[in-house]
């Protein structure tokens, strides 16, 4: 399996008390998902710990599908990691680390993530690449923009 990284870090001028709360509400990831995924959580009411599982539905690639990840570590304030159980991808790894940095919170966000039908599948890596680096990048500027408008 080849497996691929992508890493990102934001650092908001709140206290991981202010920003953690927000990644602890998974009805939040619709709104910092690009609108054009058409994310929608399936799961009702979801309670973030370990073991928590979350199915939701989106479009990529002009393909609806569902996914389901289940939150495997759950450490707040400090991180939280969701994998992927069932979706387009072979393996998906997504972990969150908060830290404080004077004041500031300091958002390190990495996925390991793998491509199905290898090894055929890494015809569409750069593809790949390319459509989760700009899906973080939305990420980056709506988490921003809610917790700067007071949202959670």
């Amino acid at each position: 399996m080849i497996a691929h990284r992508f890493r990102t870090a934001a650092t908001l001028p709140l206290s991981r008390e202010r920003v953690f709360p927000f990644f602890a509400d998974a009805s939040n990831l619709e709104r910092i998902t690009p609108p054009e995924l058409r994310f929608r959580i399936i799961t009702p009411a979801v309670e973030m710990r370990e073991g928590a599982l979350i199915r939701y539905s989106l479009g990529l690639f002009g393909v609806r599908f569902q996914w389901l990840t289940r939150i495997a570590v759950w450490n707040p304030p400090y991180e939280f990691v969701d994998e992927q159980l069932k979706g387009p991808y072979k393996k998906w790894v997504h972990t969150h680390r908060f830290s404080d940095d004077h004041g500031h919170t300091v958002i390190d966000e990495e996925v390991e993530y793998a491509l199905p039908f290898q090894p055929f599948g890494e015809v569409a890596a750069p593809l790949v690449q390319a459509q989760v680096r700009r899906i973080f990048r939305y990420r980056a500027g709506a988490i921003e923009a809610a917790l700067r408008d007071g949202l959670r």
